[in-house]
């Protein structure tokens, strides 16, 4: 499990267009949104990260960085790009499924075609939404089972605007006996 306020796991992947993408080198004033999606072949995920494309120019006004990511290869991963008319949002492909279990992430076996007809992979992990630290550390995370009812970007940037300005901490962080 993951705890706030402790560092993460390592993530390097490659990206569409801006190289690696190693997450112990960012250097965004307040840290890296990081969406992990389950791949192309999930319509849910295309209207999702259509939404962080919207907002990743408010995270970045407030600081933040934006990358989407996922176990797809490259091919797939630019298709989704493309699918959502990605200009600010960068990609990551090839999410090693270790990593995404590290990251907390459940992973799904396939069932064939989704509704949108696009074959699932063999193996893929669900969804998972985190912010972490210039430092590396968890500030915040979302994990899923299931596609549906994610936690909006919009309502992350006014978390974001709230946590500025009250000094607002990663929470969720004690580990004791209770």
């Amino acid at each position: 499990m993951l705890i706030p306020r402790q560092k993460t796991p390592s993530l390097a992947v490659e990206t569409l267009k801006n190289g690696a993408f190693d997450l112990s080198a960012q250097s965004a004033e307040r840290g890296t949104v990081i969406c992990l999606y389950r791949g192309l072949h999930c319509p849910i995920c295309a209207n999702y990260l259509s939404e962080l494309e919207k907002q990743t120019p408010a995270f970045r006004e407030r600081g933040v960085d934006t990358i989407a990511i996922s176990s797809d290869d490259q091919e797939r991963t630019q298709a989704m790009a493309e699918k959502i008319n990605a200009t600010n949002l960068k990609f990551g492909y090839g999410l090693p499924l270790t990593n995404a279990r590290e990251w907390g992430l459940y992973i799904s076996t396939s069932r064939g075609k989704t509704s949108i007809g696009i074959e699932e992979p063999a193996l893929f992990s669900k969804p998972g939404l985190f912010m972490v630290t210039p430092e590396q550390t968890l500030y915040y995370g979302s994990v899923q089972t299931m596609p549906f009812v994610r936690p909006h970007f919009s309502e992350l940037v006014a978390a974001l605007d709230f946590a500025i300005a009250n000094s607002y901490p990663a929470r969720g962080e004690f580990t004791g006996a209770v």
